[in-house]
């Protein structure tokens, strides 16, 4: 059974509910969404502050202690600010369980972040961007997780708490990023044997329709299952999501995986929801040509 740890991603600076509720520090709609992310069975809660360059070492830790108050899973810090990520992970109760979004392969961050996450003895996302921005194919990531690696490991942090994150690219873009993230993944074990693995799932279907996003999501969260992704950062509101992620839809995962080995089923044997796998792992493995109209092709 394909089974992935959900990292639920609604807690953002930018949501509707959330955003406002950080601005004005009113826990009642954080309290509320960290218990219906916990309901849907995340494995974490990711905090997302954004940048928050004026008030970030406040608005951090309060946001992890008005989490902590209604639930026990683990969280997630993800902030660009790297006083308010230290910050942060001085009000947070399982330092060891949690994780930090994360560390870039640039050298002020490395720097900076580092040490932190070695003190505190929590996950880390080691994320595959450069200082020349995003890599270019699947060499130039595996490049970029050394050198995080050896950062890593050099500050007495052990492989299995890594979380390295390939960067999900969005398919409006093409396939070529989206095939060479894949590619990094079959490379991980040997780079770092025993390490974890995330993406930010929902950056591949972003730009698309609204309505669409979900079908994109559900499929390349499979293809990563196949290439042993551990974890994803994923809309842990979209239950059918969720439900691939803790192993519900195996025949949907035996359809996509088979496909990856080159069997191609007959579409016409295909039931609509697996029609629906069949057409999007075509678009995301570059053998059709992504258009919003690809359902309906």
């Amino acid at each position: 059974m394909s089974t992935m740890l959900g990292i639920a991603e609604s807690i953002n600076i930018m949501g509707k509910r959330s955003g406002a509720a950080m601005k004005d520090r009113t826990p009642g709609p954080i309290q509320e969404m960290a218990k219906e992310e916990s309901a849907a069975g995340a494995a974490f809660i990711d905090l997302n502050i954004g940048p928050a360059r004026k008030d970030g070492t406040e608005l951090m830790p309060w946001v992890v202690e008005t989490v902590q108050d209604v639930t026990d899973v683990p969280l997630c810090l993800d902030t660009t600010n790297i006083e308010a990520m230290a910050a942060g992970f001085k009000a947070v109760k399982n330092k060891e369980g949690a994780i930090m979004n994360s560390i870039m392969a640039r050298p002020e961050r490395m720097e900076k972040l580092v040490p932190v996450a070695a003190e505190n003895g929590c996950n880390v996302v080691a994320l595959l961007w450069g200082p020349d921005g995003l890599p270019r194919d699947s060499n130039e990531r595996a490049a970029l997780a050394v050198d995080l690696m050896m950062a890593l490991t050099e500050a007495g942090v052990p492989n299995e708490k890594m979380f390295f994150d390939p960067i999900a690219s969005p398919i409006t873009l093409g396939a070529d990023q989206t095939l060479a993230g894949l590619e990094f993944m079959s490379m991980l074990q040997d780079i770092a044997p025993g390490a974890n693995s995330t993406i930010g799932l929902s950056n591949v279907s972003n730009g698309v329709a609204e309505h669409l996003r979900k079908y994109l999501d559900r499929t390349y969260l499979i293809m990563l299952m196949k290439h042993g992704m551990t974890s994803a950062i994923v809309n842990s509101y979209d239950d059918e999501l969720m439900a691939i992620c803790k192993g519900e839809r195996q025949n949907y995962v035996d359809l996509v995986h088979g496909m990856m080995d080159g069997n191609d089923p007959d579409p016409s044997s295909l039931s609509d929801v697996e029609l629906e796998h069949y057409k999007t792992y075509k678009c995301l493995s570059g053998q059709t040509i992504f258009s919003e109209s690809w359902l309906e092709l």
